[in-house]
């Protein structure tokens, strides 16, 4: 007897050798605990009483479905096969505790089989062994699978409600059972546990029951709806995978973006901080002539100024950078709002002998924007184009309807920038070339304008030539419009 059952049979060999052998499907661990949820819940929603035998995954997710059905009152008994080192004893309660032996093939298999008079059902779960190099392994009845298997495909599943197999299954775990009784006679295990085994043995034709058969047309049903959770399941996972993958991607840059912010706003704060200590040594001389303290103290002036403009710059950017993404735009016109900064803007360009001009009509529709940023955009683009026209040059700003969208355009006929420069001039810090009146500037200004109109789903282009000017294109969405009752 003892020979006899040395080594266990296996209830994935047993329910495959059957005369109508269930189909088989590669899925993931989630996926037998939605099937093991979906038969607790269908046994609870509809009263069954039944008996289990369970041999689950270690976790408590796993036991607290089982527990979920007992904690219903609707059990008649659960036996929890165990391996021999298990620490999953206590999770079910209460529980009868069958322990396998070392040999037994059912170590690498889990299953949920229930059997009642009304009722019965098999969820069983393979182990797929996985090829490993320098070995050849193999998966059982390849040829049998519904599915392919795919990488975190670890388990061979069964879902079966075939009197057949749900028999031939009974039958393998019973062969277990003596195994585990004969093996124990031989050794010193705890009276009550071998007599709890045997009684169960002596009473099983009586305690187990399979349910008539459920009919070939609710395996094909069960086996269509585990696929196709599956194909859910794994489909959730790659679109979770690319979209944690893609805010590592959009993280890491905004790190990388950060870090070289940092390091260029250090360099661009210490040059004028180096200036101004130059100058103010200088300034301590004795022998310093009223021109020399003169042209000290505008050194100064001007490098608080480029320090001050600096630092506001940053500012903005991190105001900006911490404006939620999907922020909801709020219908601005431009009629309220270029007349204003070009007011601001007139005695300066009068002080340089530059002509200065709008065209904005009012009936123009609103765009979608924020006030203060558009004001924003219309200060650092005019404050740009006066700064780089020389005296007697001309600055216009005209806004018109284009498709769907609004155009602000801003046109001077300033020094012109280079075609090899353009594609730079929206770079942090980054300026076409000194001027006297560039010295205390940021090179933010820019930067500022498309980070804004990229948050408000504008476009900015530019059209210059050296010597000729330069044209900043501005198209913002319309704002759509509001009916009135």
């Amino acid at each position: 007897m003892v020979n006899s059952f040395k080594q266990s049979p296996s209830l994935y060999e047993l329910s495959l050798s059957t005369e109508l052998p269930s189909q088989l499907l590669c899925v993931t661990p989630a996926t037998l605990l939605a099937l093991v949820r979906a038969t607790i819940d269908l046994l609870i929603e509809h009263k069954i009483r039944a008996q289990l035998w369970v041999k689950l995954p270690p976790g408590k997710i796993w036991y607290s479905e089982i527990q979920r059905y007992n904690v219903a009152n609707l059990s008649e008994g659960v036996y929890n096969c165990l391996v021999s080192k298990s620490t999953e004893t206590n999770l079910i309660d209460p529980s009868i505790s069958v322990k396998l032996t070392p040999t037994s093939k059912l170590q690498r298999e889990y299953f949920l089989l229930v059997l009642s008079p009304q009722f019965c059902s098999l969820a069983l779960a393979h182990r797929r062994r996985i090829q490993r190099q320098g070995t050849v392994t193999r998966v059982l009845s390849p040829s049998k699978l519904v599915n392919k298997p795919r990488q975190n495909s670890s388990l061979v599943a069964i879902c079966s409600y075939e009197t057949s197999v749900i028999e031939r299954v009974l039958a393998g775990i019973k062969q277990e059972v003596i195994a585990i009784t004969t093996k124990n006679s031989t050794k010193k295990t705890t009276a009550s546990s071998q007599a709890q085994l045997t009684e169960l043995l002596q009473n099983w034709d009586s305690l187990f029951t399979v349910a008539p058969s459920q009919g070939t047309l609710i395996n094909h049903l069960a086996v269509k709806q585990l696929q196709r959770f599956d194909e859910i399941m794994r489909k959730t996972k790659v679109e979770r995978i690319a979209k944690l993958q893609q805010q590592n991607r959009e993280l890491t840059t905004s790190v990388s973006l950060k870090g070289e912010l940092l390091r260029r706003a250090s360099e661009e704060l210490r040059t004028p901080l180096t200036n101004m200590k130059t100058a103010l040594s200088l300034l301590n001389s004795p022998h310093l002539k009223p021109p020399q303290r003169m042209r000290y103290l505008q050194m100064l002036h001007t490098e608080c100024d480029r320090q001050s403009s600096v630092i506001n710059g940053l500012l903005e950017l991190l105001e900006i950078d911490q404006i939620p993404k999907y922020t909801p735009l709020q219908p601005v016109r431009l009629s309220e709002i270029v007349p204003g900064v070009v007011s601001t803007y007139q005695p300066l360009a009068q002080e340089k002998g530059i002509m200065l001009a709008y065209t904005v009509p009012e009936q123009l529709p609103a765009v979608l924007c924020f006030n203060s940023w558009l004001k924003q955009i219309a200060i650092n683009l005019l404050h740009n184009s006066i700064k780089f026209t020389p005296r007697g040059g001309q600055v216009w700003v005209r806004s018109r309807v284009m498709g769907d969208r609004v155009m602000l355009e801003v046109r001077d006929t300033g020094i012109g920038i280079a075609e090899r420069d353009i594609p730079r001039v929206f770079d942090r810090f980054y300026r076409i070339r000194p001027t006297a009146d560039d010295s205390s500037g940021a090179g933010l200004g820019l930067t500022i304008v498309q980070q804004l109109l990229q948050r408000s789903g504008g476009t900015i282009s530019i059209k210059s030539k050296p010597g000729e000017g330069s044209t900043f294109t501005i198209l913002l969405a319309v704002a759509p419009t509001i009916p009135v009752n």
